[in-house]
């Protein structure tokens, strides 16, 4: 399917038809994309918006940025989830105080876990003290991802 079907899709399709093309257009890595994607932030989908926002990470959209982070207060944890890894996927080093926000105040292990592995992509001083201490955590998921974004952050 070329790109314009698929953004056709994203806009004007049936529920999986909208789900499955902003996956597809993630997976081109075309920017011709990146407009159409992020209206899809704010379809009615949690599926579409999940795959949009994770999508933009893949494309590596700077343009994202400020809507990805009005999704980390989105009420469905997979669409927080996303929002965080694409914010780490693009480097967006203006989410870095909301993504160790995140750590002390988001109930899921998932979006926590997703949070440190972005401050670890993301990197910086800053970034690196807030992970610092999940690496002794009793959580051994959040432990490992924690020495990860240690890793990543020392090897810049």
């Amino acid at each position: 399917m070329n790109i314009e079907s698929l953004m056709s899709d994203l806009k004007n399709g049936l529920g999986m038809a909208r789900v499955n093309a902003a996956v597809e257009l993630g997976k081109l890595k075309d920017k011709r994309a990146e407009k159409a994607l992020i209206e899809a932030l704010n379809d009615k989908n949690m599926a579409v918006r999940n795959n949009a926002a994770f999508a933009l990470g893949e494309l590596g959209s700077h343009a994202a940025a400020p809507r990805l982070i009005d999704l980390l207060h989105a009420p469905e944890e997979r669409v927080r989830k996303s929002a965080v890894k694409a914010l780490g996927m693009i480097g967006a080093r203006e989410a870095i105080e909301l993504l160790i926000h995140l750590l002390d105040t988001d109930k899921s292990r998932i979006v926590q876990k997703s949070a440190i592995r972005s401050l670890g992509q993301i990197g910086g001083q800053k970034a690196l003290r807030a992970v610092e201490p999940f690496v002794a955590s009793p959580d051994a998921i959040l432990a490992d991802m924690a020495k990860k974004a240690v890793e990543m952050i020392t090897k810049k």
